[in-house]
């Protein structure tokens, strides 16, 4: 059965609200990850188990979290920015994230706020619906 995107919302904010120790009303569908609701990288392989738990999936590596493989593949980055190319490999392993304002300045610095409640729910709406 379909879940809707409110029921999809409510149980990512659960997953999170228990993994990162935060509360609720701190988790929105704009929250960065890390920015916002202070996860470390360590935190993401507590937050996929979770997310398979809760919404009875299979998570596999690197697919909703696959930025850090991006960046040691010398022809993706240069200067410290994403390449043409890495934007184009970002956009096929991220097509749940919105990229339009990374597009515009592609620093790897600021990958980790791709890393959206946002794109977790699409990522899971994406995943149920397939």
């Amino acid at each position: 059965m379909a879940m809707s995107r409110d029921d999809i919302f409510a149980q990512v904010q659960e997953v999170l609200v228990d993994a990162l120790a935060v509360d609720d009303d701190e988790v929105s569908l704009e929250s960065t990850l890390m920015g916002d609701l202070g996860a470390e990288s360590i935190d993401f392989l507590d937050i996929v188990f979770r997310l398979e738990k809760a919404f009875g999936i299979k998570i596999p590596r690197e697919e909703l979290f696959p930025a850090e493989s991006l960046m040691n593949e010398a022809d993706l980055v240069h200067n410290g920015k994403l390449t043409d190319k890495g934007l184009t490999m970002l956009r096929e392993k991220m097509p749940h994230t919105d990229l339009t304002n990374f597009e515009k300045d592609p620093d790897i610095n600021k990958m980790a706020d791709l890393f959206t409640v946002n794109a977790i729910v699409n990522y899971i709406e994406n995943k149920l619906n397939a």
